[in-house]
């Protein structure tokens, strides 16, 4: 039976606040901060107990080795030798948002009819560029079915930043869809992550149908403003496309580019003379993740979309308009939130039968009553700026994924 299942990136150990990212706004102001790696990923879980509450399908990928040694190593250092600024790079949380691993096309796009998978290669910024290894030793594992085919990243520097910048909107899971790269030319003071090249790339080795797939460019203005991923201003499920007004560079083309691909396709534009750019980018109200359940489209929200009165206001109006979207679930992701992530950032959809994936990395509420017991016995609870240089803290951290892999048996299988 092919659903659709949501991967979340549980929030590893190392979670800091170092403002690694220039155009991820949250990031750098809340550089400096104390980060709480334990709230964190126990929010996280929180919120795939309430994906599953809804009758959704989850899995889970899993912290990334920290600090990177073997990064490290080709830049011919030691943790303890490097400077600052590559030890916090080397520290790095930020593989916690899956949304980043891969782009993903299911098999009813493709023409091996084939779920195909490209390893994003976050080639833009130095403390995402090296997670890729870790990201693929993964989902070859998870993956190994021979419904699926795993790919290597775009070579540098083309950048691909996986499924944040694309979408794929369709009739249902098992129907053939319509998939969106979007990409950006120029963010003004910030730089566009995403590049064509890659977008183009990612379509021929998943063996797309032109017709059926589009490149949008995502508009200067929503980069500058703090978008620094398409899913800060757009998110796609089903038949549903919701959008800020001011999400894509030329939306008159695209949308009727995208009715001529997917006729019956809903619409769904937040105009901004309701909700501003600024509002919808500090609430995250399009990084919720644009769901499927009983009730019809839902949104899972971030606590900061309910606590925005322009967001909170225009969501209550579509709502009680009968609009396409029928239900607002909200959840607490404020340690994700404060780095940069919302809901949609923190997971990977795949489209496919759960019966092929590796059940390691499937979950439901027993799994995760026992990844929290793990969480809660060896996450730190508080990570200081200054404590990245302390080696009893990079130990407990180290010990701390080493007792997650024990408990999943996948010791010794991943990238370590």
């Amino acid at each position: 039976m092919t659903v659709e299942i949501n991967f979340d990136g549980l929030i590893g150990p190392s979670h800091n606040y170092a403002g690694l990212s220039p155009g991820n706004l949250a990031a750098t102001r809340n550089a400096g901060a104390v980060a709480h790696p334990r709230a964190a990923a126990l929010q996280g879980i929180a919120k795939m107990r309430a994906n599953l509450d809804l009758g959704l399908t989850q899995g889970i990928l899993l912290p990334h080795p920290r600090p990177d040694h073997r990064w490290l190593a080709a830049l011919a250092t030691g943790y303890d030798g490097a400077p600052g600024h590559l030890q916090a790079q080397a520290l790095s949380a930020s593989a916690m948002w899956a949304a980043n691993a891969a782009t993903v096309s299911p098999a009813a796009d493709t023409s091996d009819g084939r779920c195909h998978l490209t390893v994003a290669n976050l080639a833009t910024m130095p403390h995402r560029s090296h997670e890729w290894p870790a990201t693929l030793a993964q989902l070859e594992i998870a993956f190994a079915d021979p419904a699926f085919a795993v790919h290597a990243p775009v070579p540098a520097p083309f950048g691909d930043e996986g499924a944040a910048n694309h979408m794929r909107l369709c009739d249902g899971p098992d129907a053939p869809g319509v998939e969106v790269f979007v990409y950006g030319v120029s963010g003004g003071p910030f730089p566009a992550r995403q590049h064509r090249e890659a977008s183009e790339a990612v379509a021929r080795g998943h063996g797309l149908d032109p017709a059926r797939t589009l490149f949008v460019a995502q508009s200067e203005a929503a980069i500058a403003a703090g978008a620094f991923h398409n899913d800060v201003v757009a998110v796609a499920n089903d038949r549903v496309l919701f959008a800020h007004e001011q999400a894509f560079a030329d939306k008159d083309d695209f949308y009727a580019d995208l009715a001529r691909a997917m006729p019956e396709v809903e619409i769904v534009e937040v105009p901004a003379d309701r909700v501003s750019l600024a509002d919808a980018i500090s609430s995250y109200l399009f990084n919720a993740q644009l769901v499927t359940t009983r009730d019809g489209p839902t949104l899972i929200l971030p606590e900061e979309a309910r606590e925005n009165a322009a967001v909170w206001r225009w969501l209550q109006d579509h709502v009680a308009g009968n609009g396409p979207i029928r239900r607002l679930e909200v959840v607490d992701v404020r340690e994700s939130m404060a780095n940069g992530g919302g809901p949609a950032c923190l997971r990977l959809r795949v489209v496919c039968d759960p019966a092929t994936v590796d059940p390691r990395f499937l979950v439901d509420h027993a799994r995760l009553d026992r990844i929290a017991a793990i969480v809660t016995a060896h996450w730190p609870e508080a990570i200081a700026p200054q404590d990245i240089s302390n080696a009893t803290l990079v130990a407990d951290i180290e010990r701390a994924r080493t007792a997650l892999l024990e408990s999943l048996d996948l010791v010794g299988l991943i990238y370590s």
